[in-house]
């Protein structure tokens, strides 16, 4: 049967990012498809409620606070994933974000940060996390959750959208050097239904420009994502590498723009615009 290909029972995924949001929605998706989930991120609360979740579905889950921009964090995570349940299947690296900021006003420290949360977190867990796949299955997938600011001109979003961009050039690069054993994969994520998307989603005008600027008329919801992760995390996808998917309802240009404050000529004073 089809559907038998997209079943993940007796694997074992690694979800970052999995406290809230798309990060949760895809760890409850994967244990409902059958697998059982490391959840890592920094608050170790809300990785508690997540694990509850995947329990009571019945798969094991396995909490692990994790600050990815820190190498031995990531390493302790992956190894504590193998130790727990002797393999490990998919990697999801879903943590990731970066705050709206004027390109004035982006320092060479808030660039490095914002690059060293999306893009080299990813590959130091991508590369630990496929040596330790293929000596312990001989196979496996990785997903990278990204976004269409990375393909989307939009204001305010410099070093978000730049390291954006680079997450899904580093998905490119990195399948070819791990074909055939370990898949490399993307998503670019629109605007979905969570935390971070509630001050338009509450705002009646910001709402309805949201919608009339997505020809899906609605805001994607974390199941839209763990859908998409599911296809490409199991055996569905075994013949997909180095892709880069748009979810997005359609979008084909920013639903809502932050409006940047402009390039304005220096006072005569000299104190600046």
């Amino acid at each position: 049967m089809i559907l038998d290909r997209f079943d993940l029972t007796g694997r074992t995924a690694i979800v970052t990012g999995a406290g809230l949001g798309i990060g949760r929605g895809i760890a409850i998706g994967l244990a409902e498809a059958g697998a059982d989930v490391v959840v890592a991120a920094r608050t170790e609360s809300d990785l508690d409620e997540v694990a509850g979740q995947v329990r009571s579905l019945g798969h094991r889950a396995l909490v692990v606070p994790t600050d990815v921009t820190v190498e031995a964090e990531c390493g302790r995570l992956v190894a504590r994933a193998v130790e727990e349940f002797g393999r490990l299947d998919i990697l999801v690296n879903n943590a990731g974000g970066a705050m709206p900021r004027a390109a004035l006003d982006t320092s060479e420290g808030f660039m490095a940060r914002t690059f060293a949360f999306n893009v080299t977190a990813p590959l130091t867990l991508s590369k630990l996390a496929a040596r330790r796949m293929v000596d312990t299955v001989g196979r496996g997938s990785i997903v990278n959750i990204s976004s269409r600011s990375a393909s989307m001109t939009q204001p305010m979003f410099v070093a978000y959208g730049a390291a954006k961009a680079a997450l899904d050039r580093m998905t490119r690069n990195l399948a070819p050097e791990l074909a055939p054993r370990v898949r490399v994969n993307a998503l670019d994520v629109g605007g979905v239904a969570t935390r971070s998307l509630d001050v338009v989603l509450t705002d009646d005008s910001l709402r309805a420009q949201f919608l009339a600027g997505t020809p899906m008329g609605r805001p994607g919801e974390p199941e839209d994502i763990a859908c998409a992760v599911l296809y490409l995390a199991s055996d569905a996808s075994s013949w997909v590498t180095g892709k880069v998917f748009e979810i997005d309802g359609g979008t084909e240009a920013p639903a809502i723009v932050v409006p940047g404050p402009g390039l304005q000529p220096t006072r005569a004073d000299g104190t600046g615009p």
